[in-house]
Formats: structure tokens, sequence, C-alpha cells
């Protein structure tokens, strides 16, 4: 069984991870209006990737014996001067998230819940992979600058990024 405090903070970070699903959708948007459709395509990996993410702690909570108890996603974000403003704000949020799992990994050894820290080293693992490829793209986004044909290139190659479904835990 789950213990209270533990079953609290997954919950709160269920939240998170929703909200960013959320907030990548309104990115999504975002590139969509400006018609760059391999960053949409990015996006829309992003937001699978979260999805997948919030459902795996989901479903660690009801595993585990605990209540799942879903609250209101905060709204996220719409507007952003360029590609390169949208990716900066992507590193700020993923560093956050990092920050929020880390919180959560003090939780689970507050509790000494060693089951939660096994089950989150692969969360903590993803962020550090997250944040490495989002630094990627603002670096390509930093060389290219006010280079359209750059920018174009740039937005096939994030065109051919696809979804592969998590293995959590």
């Amino acid at each position: 069984m789950i213990n209270e405090k533990m079953q609290n903070a997954f919950l709160d970070q269920i939240n998170k991870e929703l909200f960013s699903e959320y907030l990548y959708l309104s990115m999504k948007a975002y590139c969509l209006e400006k018609n760059l459709l391999g960053f949409a395509n990015w996006f829309d990996v992003q937001v699978q990737e979260e999805h997948a993410h919030a459902m795996g702690m989901y479903d660690y909570v009801v595993e585990r014996g605990g209540r799942v108890i879903l609250e209101a996603i905060e709204k996220p974000e719409n507007t952003w001067e360029n590609p390169l403003e949208l990716f900066k704000a992507v590193l700020k949020h993923e560093e956050f998230v990092t920050s929020r799992i880390n919180a959560l990994m003090d939780v689970a050894e507050e509790t000494k819940d060693r089951a939660a820290l096994i089950f989150l080293n692969w969360y903590l693992k993803e962020q550090v992979e997250e944040e490495a490829n989002v630094g990627g793209v603002i670096a390509q986004l930093e060389l290219i600058g006010d280079d359209k044909s750059g920018l174009f290139a740039l937005d096939k190659e994030l065109a051919t990024r696809t979804f592969v479904a998590p293995v959590i835990g």
C-alpha cells in the first residue's frame, strides 16, 4: 500500500505531467499557425510522451493500492516571439519538471519507499535525455539565427521524429 504522502506527491506530479501535455499542445498549435509543420510534429511527439509519463504514474499509484484524484490543469501559455524563444520556454519547463521529479524522489526517500525510488529512476533518466534533446534544438536555432533556409531545413528534420511508446519503470 502506498503511503498517503507519497500518493499525494504522485498525484501532484501527474497533474504536472498532464499540464506538460497541455503546454506542448499549445506549442504545437503555435507551430501550426506559423506553418512549421516539422516543429508541430516534434511537439506532437512531446504531447504523446507527456501523456505516457502521466499514465505511467497513474498506473503506478493504482498498482500500489492508491487512489487517483485528478485536479484542474492550469491554462498554458500560447504565444512566443519565435521558434528560439519557444524552445527556450521548453527547456525552462523541462528543467522545472526535473526539479519536480527530484522533489518526488525526496518524498520517496523521506517515506522510505524504495519501490517508488526504483520506479522514479526511469523518469529522472528521461529528464536528462529531454533536457539534452531540447538543448540540441536550441543550439541549432541559435546557429540558424535569421536564416530562413536553415529554419526550413530544421523544420524538415523535426518532421522525421516519431513517437515510441516508453517502457516505464
